[in-house]
């Protein structure tokens, strides 16, 4: 059998969310006779659990809170510079770099923006290339300027390969206008864009022994109410958002469409799933303070964080995706599409390369609670449409949106490299 290729994925994050439930997708998915996956983590959590337990050697090399806790979205040029150069932290760096050379992998692949950084610098003091995997929008409307331009440009001098999740992502990297200081030059040899896979167990019906919400559902925090189990039996309708409770993850607009919709179809329910994570608990209470006062406590289920999501997402009958700045990809809205169900989502960000506009779903503009009222009236008041928007969905995502053919396309990057390094 031939020697394996020994790849470092760098991760600051633990937390299994969207970047992180990637990499892990990617590397159960990774072909094993050919390349070995080692996986570093600034940060001990539930990531490194579930990839011992799918038999992944992982280390946990601690980064100083201060900067493990520094958030894209207040980032400022010296924020960033503290993640990128470690002014403060050179010892991390370092450690990293010791850590590099003794385990001696022939590619780093980064997995998130200080990962980029930190995991780059010390991937080019030993020599290694270093692969940026960019899993965000590098844009003044998702980050502050300053830090996006800092990104930008270190992007043309850190990685040797970027791979972005979507078209959106990568265009958000490359600057225009003259070649400059912000300028980003990534030629067809040093950057693709890979779409975000799901496992096989995403397509099995849900209930099923195989299926993505059995995999998926592990201890959770409480079950639905009473009071939520009685309007689910009751009502025929359930209109569900999930993502983390932030104000660009768009519940309120959310919930003005659903007051909306309930004039139409008072028999409709709603359920809002997730938490906040970053300290977003005041838009938490302004949300919930919101939807008594358009008296939709009755209809309205707050879920908190659950880890059973695709076996809520089966019961859902519209799937709505309510962003109100572009997401970098969209990961719910796909899992939606693997349920089969009909998606209204926002037009921005890399969701149009997943939803095709009347044929799997409906776009309609972010920030317009209005349109997305009307875009969920039309499909409940057609069901035979919404039924066949859901089956093109889900066979949409069979042929392309699995996690094989993203491990596929990735291993040819991986290919790329390790023939232009022997050269």
């Amino acid at each position: 059998m031939p020697e394996r290729t020994t790849v470092l994925y760098l991760d600051h994050s633990a937390i299994m969310s969207g970047g992180e439930i990637a990499l892990y997708n990617l590397v159960c998915a990774l072909d094993k006779s050919r390349f070995e996956p080692v996986v570093g983590l600034f940060t001990d959590g539930p990531l490194r659990e579930k990839l011992e337990e799918a038999g992944v050697e992982t280390h946990v090399i601690p980064l100083d809170p201060r900067v493990l806790h520094i958030r894209k979205d207040s980032l400022q040029v010296w924020g960033l510079c503290r993640c990128s150069v470690s002014l403060r932290h050179p010892a991390f760096v370092y450690r990293l770099y010791r850590f590099v050379k003794r385990r001696q992998p022939a590619i780093i692949h980064t997995n998130s923006l200080k990962a980029d950084f930190l995991g780059g610098l010390a991937g080019r003091l030993a020599g290694v290339p270093v692969i940026w995997h960019i899993r965000d929008r590098i844009a003044s409307d998702y980050m502050p300027a300053a830090a996006a331009t800092l990104v930008r440009r270190a992007a043309r001098y850190i990685p040797r390969f970027v791979i972005a999740n979507s078209r959106a992502t990568l265009a958000s990297l490359i600057t225009t206008g003259k070649p400059g200081r912000d300028a980003v030059v990534l030629l067809p040899e040093t950057a693709a864009v890979v779409h975000s896979g799901l496992p096989p167990e995403a397509f099995h019906p849900p209930g099923s022994p195989n299926s993505y919400a059995q995999a998926a559902a592990v201890a959770h925090d409480g079950l639905p109410s009473e009071a939520y189990r009685r309007r689910r039996s009751s009502c025929g309708a359930i209109i569900g958002l999930v993502g983390r409770i932030a104000p660009w993850k768009g519940q309120h607009i959310f919930l003005e469409a659903a007051s909306r919709v309930r004039a139409r179809f008072p028999e409709a329910r709603f359920m809002i799933v997730g938490a906040p994570l970053f300290g977003e608990h005041d838009y938490e209470q302004r949300v919930h303070q919101q939807c008594a006062e358009l008296g939709l406590d009755e209809v309205v289920e707050f879920t908190g964080h659950r880890n059973d999501v695709p076996d809520l997402i089966s019961q859902f009958t519209i799937l709505v995706h309510a962003s109100t700045v572009p997401e970098p990809f969209g990961q719910v809205v796909l899992e939606g599409m693997v349920a089969g169900k009909p998606v209204v989502a926002t037009r921005g960000g890399g969701v149009p390369e997943i939803v095709v506009d009347g044929e799997t779903g409906i776009l309609v503009p972010m920030g317009d609670s209005t349109a997305m009222a009307e875009a969920i009236i039309r499909l409940l008041g057609d069901p035979e449409r919404a039924q066949a928007m859901g089956e093109a969905g889900r066979q949409r995502a069979l042929t392309e949106f699995t996690i094989d053919k993203t491990a596929r396309q990735i291993e040819a990057v991986y290919d790329q490299i390790l023939r232009t390094r022997r050269r």
